[in-house]
Formats: C-alpha cells, structure tokens, sequence
C-alpha cells in the first residue's frame, strides 16, 4: 500500500488535517466537532446535524443548498452525530470532484472551501433563533429516528445492553438523545447551544486528495477564524468498574426472535500495548463468519440466527450479538461463554491467527480505499491520543503472536448478560 502522510497545522482555534494522496478523483472535506458527552446537552447536540443541513444564511432552503451541491458538480453533503468512548462527535462532510480533472474550471475547491465554512459558521438564523419551522420539522424527524430505533430490535438490545452495563458511567447517554427533552428545546436555546459548541468545541478538519498541503492550509486559514481555541474541555475519569458476579437483565416484548447480547469489560483501549492483539483476539472470536460465534453457535449447534461480536476501542467494551429462538436461551448461552473459555485457553491454531490476520488486513485496506474512511481511521488517533498511522495498525497486526491473544482473552469480564425474549417465554424459569 501507499504509505499515507498526514500533515496537521494548528491556527485560528482548530486544527487542519491535510492528507495528500492521488488515490482518488475526489476531494473530502471533514470538520469534527468533539466535545463530552453531557446529558443537559446531548438531545440539542443531537438535533443540530438536522437543522444545519435544511439551510444556511447564503443558501437558506435545503432546495437552494442542494442547488449549490450541484452547481460543485454533484458534491456531496452530510453532518450527522457519533460517540466514541465518553466523547460526541459531530461530523460535517462535504465531497467534491477535484477541479484538476474538469475542463476550464478552476474554482471547485475554493467554492467547496467557502460552502462548507458556510454550511458551519453561516446557519440560516433570525434575530438570534433558528427558524421555528424548522427547529418544530427536525424536532419530529428526530423523535421519528428515536423511534426507529426502538423498533429495530437488535439495536433496541445493544442500547439497553449498554444501560445497563453502564447505567453509572456517561457512555450509558444515547447519542441519539431523549424524547422527553424535545419539548423544550426552542430556536433560540437551540441556537445558543449552537454558538457554544461552534465556539468551545476540539475542532478538527481534514482534507484528504490530490490537493496542496500549503495551499489548503492557506484557503482554511483565511476563511476560519474562532476567536479563542479552548482544546478540549476534558472528560472527567471514572474510577474503573469493579465486576463481582455478571447482571442478568431479561425484557419481555412481543418479538418472535430473541436478542441474546453480552457485553464484557476489555479493560483495553485504542492507546494501549494489546490494541493490536484485541483485533486479532475479536476477528477469532465473533468478528467474521470463521469466527468461533459463527461456527459454534450459529453452524455446529443451529442456535442463533446471527452470532457475532465487536468491540468499543475507545470505551474499553466488547459486544456480543445473537439472534435466538426464546426457548434456546440457556444454551446459546453456556456455548457463548464456552467460546470465551477457549479463546483464553489458547484453543485455536496457528492457521486461524493467520487467516485471521490477513481478514483484518483485508478490511483495513478497504477501509483506506475510501475517502471517508481514510480520515476516520486517522481520526481514531485524535481520540485515542496515540499517534499510530494506517501503516503502523497494519504492521502491528501482523506480529500479533498467540501468547498476547491469550493474554488479551485473560483481561476480558462479563459484566452484563441481556436476553430481549418472547412475552410468556421461558427465560425466567
């Protein structure tokens, strides 16, 4: 592969990220905004990517923003809202074919350059409130999308998971937020939040194609300008949870099929030694259909629907998800945890490791084949706070040895186990 340099300059309150490259015909621009997770502000953070695409002061209709995207010959354009470990992130991507490849034009990057500071800095806004409007429209939207994902019934279940598991930690918010705060949410409180975040706020911004570093640095410089960069204001630690005997948390619905979800404590995260070895240790143990959840439970005993498991890298957690009949829950049960015993005895070859290695391999260089995954995989380093290049991940993986593996198995804590079952199922019995 390509080694991929990223250069990063600190001005004007934010942080630029340019990564030069000609591994595409496009250009990505990516502005994150990051701050704590916070439980008074999570539901407004959550409605601004909603408000903040339906206009701007230049463009003030979504018709009229879709107008412009076009006149940038087909960009695109999307912000919406992410947690990673206690932290919520907003993400505004903006798309763009790069100029060098169209005839006679120009301009296209410093248009794009322009629409995204506006699409930011410029919201559509009266007398110091969004439109009411809009604020009532996106207000539904959002409700509707709370909604949804109470009826997607495998994300119901991971979300409860995580109430649980971490009912007393911040990561427990919904990054979606709460419907019980909407109604008093209004355009001008939404707006003052708005300017708070805009102002306080870690940003970063990325631009990521055949693009100069020198000559972005100088478009972003004069066309950004926060008035005081005050870093990131800081999580506040929490003390490590101790684990004595696992929860059991069962819910009764009317659903046809069971979730059966466990959610382990890793005790490791993005910035220590083992990163490597927990991707190793989860590709083995539930994250690709050779895993040991797909062939055990899923293959060998026909026991879920679904098997599998994925970890939280900057929380410290590990998700285990299965779709079972009701009756079956004992049982997929005592396999799942068997499946962990295993993996802490050492209980796969050396042939596994290494097509393991290469699967993740594999998933990482696609990752590097898109734009947008290319910055989220540098980005993981702002969160993290451990500077580790695609390159070094890659490296990393591949001298994983089986002895750190286990090692890594050995840290892993079942901390909760949440069955969403049947009403009148047996799973209480």
């Amino acid at each position: 592969m390509n080694k991929l340099t990223e250069e990063v300059f600190r001005e004007n309150g934010f942080r630029l990220h340019v990564i030069p490259h000609q591994k595409h015909k496009t250009i990505a621009f990516v502005a994150k905004f990051r701050a704590p997770l916070d439980r008074d502000t999570i539901t407004m953070r959550a409605l601004l990517p909603y408000v903040l695409k339906q206009g701007t002061k230049a463009y003030p209709s979504r018709k009229e923003l879709e107008t412009q995207l076009d006149n940038l010959y087909g960009a695109t354009l999307s912000i919406d809202g992410t947690k990673k470990g206690n932290n919520h992130i907003i993400s505004v991507r903006l798309e763009v074919a790069n100029d060098k490849f169209i005839a006679d034009e120009s301009t296209v990057m410093d248009n794009a350059v322009a629409l995204l500071n506006e699409v930011i800095f410029h919201p559509n806004v009266e007398n110091g409130a969004f439109s009411q409007a809009i604020t009532d429209r996106e207000k539904e939207t959002l409700k509707q999308k709370m909604n949804a994902l109470v009826d997607d019934k495998m994300s119901y279940a991971n979300t409860r998971l995580i109430d649980e598991m971490c009912k007393d930690e911040i990561y427990r918010l919904h990054v979606h937020g709460y419907e019980e705060d909407l109604a008093s949410i209004t355009p001008e409180n939404l707006y003052q939040y708005y300017q708070t975040a805009i102002q306080h706020d870690q940003l970063d911004i990325y631009v990521s194609g055949d693009v100069e570093s020198n000559s972005m640095k100088e478009k972003f410089i004069s066309s950004i300008n926060r008035d005081a960069d005050s870093g990131l204001a800081t999580n506040q630690p929490e003390a490590a949870k101790r684990i004595g005997r696992p929860d059991t948390v069962i819910e009764k619905q009317a659903v046809q099929q069971a979730k059966l979800h466990l959610g382990y404590r890793t005790n490791i995260t993005y910035s220590d030694e083992d990163y490597f070895a927990l991707q190793v240790f989860n590709g083995l143990f539930g994250g690709f259909p050779s895993s040991k959840l797909f062939i055990n439970v899923r293959e060998k005993h026909s026991l879920a629907y679904y098997a599998s498991s994925r970890f939280e890298s900057h929380k410290g957690l590990l998700m285990v998800f299965s779709g079972i009949a009701p009756k079956d829950y004992e049982q997929a049960k005592e396999i799942i945890e068997q499946q962990m015993e295993a993996m802490k005895k050492g209980d796969f070859t050396d042939k596994e490791i290494k097509e393991t290695k290469g699967l993740i391999g594999n998933q990482l260089l696609e990752t590097l084949d898109n734009q947008q995954g290319i910055i989220e995989m540098l980005y993981q380093q702002v969160i993290g706070n451990k500077q580790m290049s695609p390159e070094e991940l890659i490296a990393g993986i591949k001298q994983v040895t089986k002895e750190e593996i286990v090692n890594v198995a050995k840290k892993m804590e079942l901390d909760t186990v949440y069955l969403l079952t049947k009403n009148g199922g047996n799973a209480d019995e």
